[in-house]
């Protein structure tokens, strides 16, 4: 097959790159594994998007462009109830409806005349010159290659570039990465039930003292879904190389094993929980972190702490410095004034390869920046960039930063 550009991986990032490249007038093709687009949101039951508004108040929408137009659709399926800010924390997120994500990523790919390809795998690549020219695929009918003109790693993994040659390193400076977790949707549980925190907590203590050695977490986050009502808990955090499949299948397992735990524990010492059901875990757990591709700028803890811009600046970052380490709650820096900072093109940019753009989690940045430019939100807004500069590149074989910034500000992004 021939196309111009090759989207690698259909999370919200991989979207969002291949709805810039289409929109950009070239022909697009977006592969991914799963049966569905989404990626974490669909496949991990991450039903939360971090990342679309800053913290401040007023309320500041910081990601754009693609965004916007899966906001919009959702709100046609009744299922955008608006951003929802934490009491707490006073963190901005937006909460999902599992299947309405679904369809309204399906409707904005198909819209934007992308070429999905689900159930799809990338083995290898041809590369000469110092670019690649084909992704060499496989689905249950055998292998085949796809060429084209620029390519936009989106894998979550950093499969495209790891494959391509490219220089990736594994978690931060040690190899070590954020803990993972597996979602839990929890039913069952009265609308006017308490789901604060140091609640959860004292339960999960409770517990512990009666000799549950299996759970991890005793501070974990819980919010109501719309629609269904159904509570989201984030629990059972895990060790796990993301990479590993035997290392994935461990964690797994015994992450669903917390999971009934956690469920036996909030039944017993939660008012409201007596009658909860697992409505679903998983179904994969969420992985925050593995593989991480050099580009031609490496965005520090610095920048993105202290709201830093850049003249390339393609994307904004406007979720907190949000560290997961396992068993612990989550530890949060805020950005300079809860605003944002800017995600300049070099760090999309991969070092090496001359036609493959980095987009989502695995940019180039340092542990710090990455604990922020990881979220959904803001993969929206590195997706974007990256498939404009691949379209860019596909059409003319040159992406000057400010012919991106245009075409970008042309499809709506915020820059």
């Amino acid at each position: 097959m021939h196309f111009d550009v090759v989207v690698v991986g259909g999370g919200s990032a991989g979207v969002a790159a291949a709805i810039g490249a289409a929109n950009s007038g070239v022909r697009t093709i977006l592969i991914e594994k799963n049966p569905y687009f989404g990626g974490a949101a669909t496949h991990s039951s991450v039903l939360t998007v971090c990342g679309l508004f800053a913290q401040q108040e007023p309320l500041l929408q910081v990601v754009g462009g693609v965004a916007n137009q899966f906001l919009d659709t959702l709100q046609r399926l009744g299922a955008y109830p608006g951003p929802f800010r934490n009491p707490g924390s006073g963190n901005v997120i937006v909460p999902l409806d599992a299947e309405a994500t679904k369809y309204a990523l399906d409707q904005c790919v198909v819209q934007a005349g992308v070429t999905p390809r689900l159930h799809c795998n990338v083995t290898n690549v041809v590369i000469s010159d110092g670019s690649i020219q084909a992704v060499q695929c496989f689905d249950h009918s055998g292998s085949f290659e796809i060429e084209a003109a620029a390519f936009v790693d989106a894998s979550g993994e950093g499969d495209l570039t790891s494959l391509a040659g490219g220089k990736v390193r594994f978690g931060d400076d040690e190899g070590q990465v954020q803990a993972a977790t597996l979602v839990m949707r929890i039913g069952g549980v009265p609308a006017d039930a308490s789901l604060s925190r140091q609640a959860f907590a004292d339960a999960v203590h409770l517990a512990k003292a009666a000799g549950d050695t299996v759970l991890t977490k005793e501070k974990g986050m819980a919010v109501r879904l719309p629609g269904s009502g159904h509570i989201l808990a984030m629990f059972a955090d895990e060790v796990v190389n993301g990479l590993d499949s035997a290392s994935l299948t461990k964690a797994e397992m015994s992450a669903r094993n917390q999971a009934w735990h956690y469920l036996d524990v909030f039944r017993s010492h939660m008012p409201g929980f007596e009658q909860a059901y697992l409505v679903q875990t998983g179904p994969s757990i969420g992985v925050r972190e593995t593989r991480h591709v050099k580009g031609h700028y490496t965005l520090t803890g610095e920048d993105a702490l202290n709201g830093v811009r850049h003249e390339d600046v393609v994307a904004r970052g406007g979720w907190p410095v949000e560290i997961h380490q396992p068993g612990q709650p989550a530890v949060y820096r805020q950005i300079k004034d809860r605003a944002y900072y800017d995600i300049p093109l070099r760090s999309l940019d991969v070092e090496g390869i001359e036609n493959l753009w980095s987009a989502g989690r695995i940019i180039d940045c340092d542990p710090v920046a990455f604990a922020s430019s990881r979220v959904m939100g803001t993969s929206f807004g590195t997706g974007h960039a990256a498939g404009v500069a691949a379209g860019l590149y596909a059409a003319i074989k040159h992406a000057d930063i400010r012919d991106v910034q245009e075409e970008l500000r042309r499809q709506g992004a915020y820059i």
